[in-house]
């Protein structure tokens, strides 16, 4: 057990827990500073419905040392951004920042504590927003976004030695007045691989399974990512 895991299992509720958040934090897995980038294939898969044959498209892509990700021989204007989109959203997580910059602002308190782990509760500028941590790990987050709520849960995660990775979690988005749900809920399912045998860690794999919501129907899509090397 880690002093920091010590300090989480020793947290009472309205007791101050930044220690224990920050530590979480810094276990999130990150690139390295000098992160060059990288490129492969690109592989969309959707499952048909009603017994209709699936859909799959083939390209090319390439994330930049900048993060910006850039597909190739995607014509379908939607699956191109679906694609890109995914690279995007996992380059931006794994960029490093420092407890400081992201959280200088905010102060953390604890709430209670469940099987998804201790409530923290965030003041400051991002008043409103909680997480739950255990074991170092940032097991849920509920933060505002651009006027509207997304609540993830992690349920499984990636032990890269360096950090950890989100293995399997839920996603739901929500009105922050109501809490009425805005679509329904995707589960997620990423597969992380070295690049090289000194890393960084990239995805390889990512199943998206969406439930039904209204009148959208249930669905599911693949985005693979093959063939991956270093940009030159």
């Amino acid at each position: 057990m880690t002093a920091s895991t010590q300090v989480s299992n020793q947290i009472t509720s309205g007791s101050d827990c930044t220690a224990a958040f920050r530590a979480a934090y810094e276990n999130r897995y990150t690139w390295e500073p000098d992160f060059g980038g990288y490129q492969g294939r690109c592989i969309w898969e959707q499952d048909g419905d009603g017994g209709e044959n699936g859909k799959r498209v083939d390209g090319t892509f390439v994330v930049g040392a900048d993060l910006k990700a850039t597909v190739a021989g995607v014509a379908d204007e939607e699956i191109h951004k679906a694609l890109a989109s995914q690279l995007w959203e996992v380059a931006i997580h794994r960029v490093r920042r420092s407890f400081e910059q992201t959280h200088g602002a905010n102060t953390f308190n604890a709430g209670d504590t469940d099987a998804v782990g201790t409530e923290v509760i965030v003041g400051g500028k991002n008043t409103g927003d909680r997480y739950r941590i255990q074991n170092d790990v940032v097991t849920m987050v509920h933060r505002h976004i651009h006027g509207t709520v997304v609540t993830i849960f992690t349920e499984s995660t990636t032990d890269t030695g360096s950090g950890y990775l989100s293995r399997s979690y839920t996603s739901q988005y929500s009105d922050p007045a109501s809490g009425e749900a805005k679509g329904g809920t995707s589960r997620f399912t990423d597969t992380f691989v070295p690049l090289t045998e000194a890393g960084p860690w990239v995805l390889s794999e990512r199943v998206v399974e969406t439930e039904a919501h209204g009148e959208t129907p249930a669905g599911r899509q693949v985005f693979r990512f093959e063939d991956l090397a270093p940009l030159a």
